[in-house]
């Protein structure tokens, strides 16, 4: 055989857009006995079959087709053509699809389609060029139809197929038709490791407190609770955990792009599921996560070695103070920023020993805050704001019970009238009114059953005498560390801003942070390390 009759060699390239087209052997079967067959009828030698099941042709993050190229730009290339259904399957954008066929073209490989056969002149492959104009607009067009089902089905309440947040599970909701409508449902397996893992971010574990995202993922890991694969879990897996609004109630559909990058919130739906944690829990956990973000808060302040870093200002002019050392680093001291950066004629700051100052601060703490009968008095305004807030609730539930009541017995009057033939159930308006006072009497029974929920939540964290006395005392056990330190997440729950000026030490807090730590979990675990509250001069 002489080189001139030696076939050129051929690979087939297979494609389908989705994962069940390659489960149920839409596509490719075809594509292959097409394929296969071309390459008899043109005297081919089909050396190399790339099969890829279910991967969209919009880009280029498909591993056989990236293994293919690799094969065809290699030298010598393994094969001289190759073949494609049609140019779609290749490529559906047209400059990729260019940047591809001539990348092959340089090591002499040839990309040829069954469906759409061109040559080689300059009007053939304005034609291809052309050809991938439209199929670009199609797929485009296709991906807009598609995702304004996806949306309408989200707003339905229902799920779109893909795998549920952990701590979820999905159960058939509806039959469309051929089609099983899906909704999310609270998987017990997960939900409890959830739950846990914001217990831990907001409480710790009893005998730490607030723990850090990394702290929890070693938690988890140390104690074998596995992911809901039976894996390891990692820092990122517990950050979408502890941010995913889905666990309160409320999953983001459509939140982000294929790059990842958000979209308008005109585009996001909001679709309603069962909560695995209220929502107050949810948000505080929030503030926690932003306050320790290291754009917002430096990680010094959070992990630095002292006390009241972040929290003490010099009163003179309102800037931090930080630490300064003395012989050798022997004393250390608070002193005003502003004046170490620009001089006395800036501020005539102060400095003090850190020592003192930061015994001075937790002493105050215990002996003139941390007293059952100063925290009443303290949170008095707050407590009695709360009372006035269930009083209106309760209010609101008995005007919600009276207005089912009276529906229910408007009702039993026209059954009465129906039985004793004075109405006729028949009559069209007489149906209306059945019908709208159900609807009056169902919601209101709804809406009072719901306030009543959240009433009783709020009586169960209401605060006692008891629970005063209990938070007072473990406070002032566990604001200092056995080896003669101070707990600095506690200290931060207690105390927002000091300012020292001359012969004076200003502490400042808030009422509302200090009852939301009492309240929280009924204990002092549960206390806040950052989401402060900064209160001006």
């Amino acid at each position: 055989m002489t080189a001139s009759t030696v076939p050129l060699r051929a690979a087939l390239y297979l494609r389908v857009s989705t994962a069940r087209q390659a489960e149920h052997d839409v596509s490719i079967p075809d594509q292959k006995r097409q394929g296969e067959a071309y390459c008899e009828s043109r005297g081919l030698q089909l050396v190399e079959t790339f099969i890829e099941p279910g991967a969209s042709a919009t880009n280029d993050r498909r591993p056989e087709f990236q293994r293919m190229i690799e094969a065809g730009t290699s030298k010598p290339a393994p094969f001289d053509v190759v073949v494609v259904h049609s140019f779609s399957r290749f490529f559906r954008d047209h400059f990729e699809l260019e940047f591809y066929v001539r990348k092959l073209a340089k090591n002499g490989v040839k990309l040829v389609s069954i469906t759409q056969e061109m040559g080689d002149d300059p009007m053939h492959v304005m034609m291809r060029q052309i050809m991938a104009l439209f199929d670009e607009y199609q797929s485009k067009e296709n991906a807009k139809h598609v995702m304004r089902a996806l949306k309408e089905n989200a707003r339905q309440g229902f799920w779109n197929g893909s795998l549920p947040p952990i701590g979820y599970r999905t159960v058939a909701a509806e039959q469309r038709g051929a089609k099983v409508k899906k909704k999310l449902e609270i998987d017990p397996l997960h939900a409890d490791t959830v739950r846990l893992i914001y217990r831990l971010a907001l409480e710790g574990d009893g005998t730490t407190g607030q723990m850090g995202v990394k702290n929890i993922v070693s938690y988890l890991n140390s104690r074998r609770i596995f992911t809901r694969d039976g894996g390891r879990w990692g820092i990122g897996q517990v950050h979408r955990i502890l941010t995913r609004r889905t666990y309160m109630g409320e999953h983001e559909f459509n939140k982000r792009s294929k790059t990842k990058e958000l979209k308008p919130v005109s585009e996001i739906v909001t679709v309603p599921v069962p909560p695995i944690i209220d929502k107050d829990t949810f948000e505080a956990v929030q503030k926690l996560l932003k306050a320790r973000n290291p754009k917002v808060m430096p990680a010094r302040v959070i992990s630095g070695p002292t006390m009241l870093t972040g929290l003490i200002h010099c009163a003179k002019c309102g800037g931090a103070m930080t630490i300064r050392t003395g012989k050798g680093g022997r004393y250390r001291y608070y002193a005003c920023s502003m004046k170490a950066r620009q001089g006395p004629t800036a501020c005539e700051g102060m400095a003090v020993p850190m020592e003192k100052l930061d015994d001075l601060v937790v002493n105050h703490l215990e002996k003139q805050l941390l007293q059952p009968e100063r925290l009443e008095t303290v949170l008095a305004a707050a407590l009695d704001r709360r009372e006035e807030h269930a009083e209106r609730r309760r209010e609101h539930i008995a005007e919600l019970n009276k207005r089912s009541a009276e529906s229910e017995l408007r009702l039993k009057r026209l059954y009465d009238a129906i039985e004793a033939g004075l109405a006729d159930l028949n009559d069209p308006a007489l149906k209306d009114r059945i019908d709208g006072l159900k609807a009056i009497r169902d919601q209101a029974k709804a809406d009072a059953d719901r306030a009543q929920a959240m009433l009783q939540n709020t009586g169960q964290k209401a605060v006692t005498p008891q629970m005063l006395r209990k938070f007072a005392a473990t406070a002032r056990d566990r604001i200092r560390l056995e080896s003669g330190g101070y707990r600095r997440d506690h200290l931060r729950a207690l105390a927002q801003r000091v300012e020292v000026a001359e012969g004076e030490v200003r502490i400042m807090g808030s009422k509302s942070r200090l009852l939301q730590t009492l309240v929280a979990g009924s204990g002092v675990n549960s206390v806040p390390t950052q989401g402060l509250k900064w209160r001006k001069r």
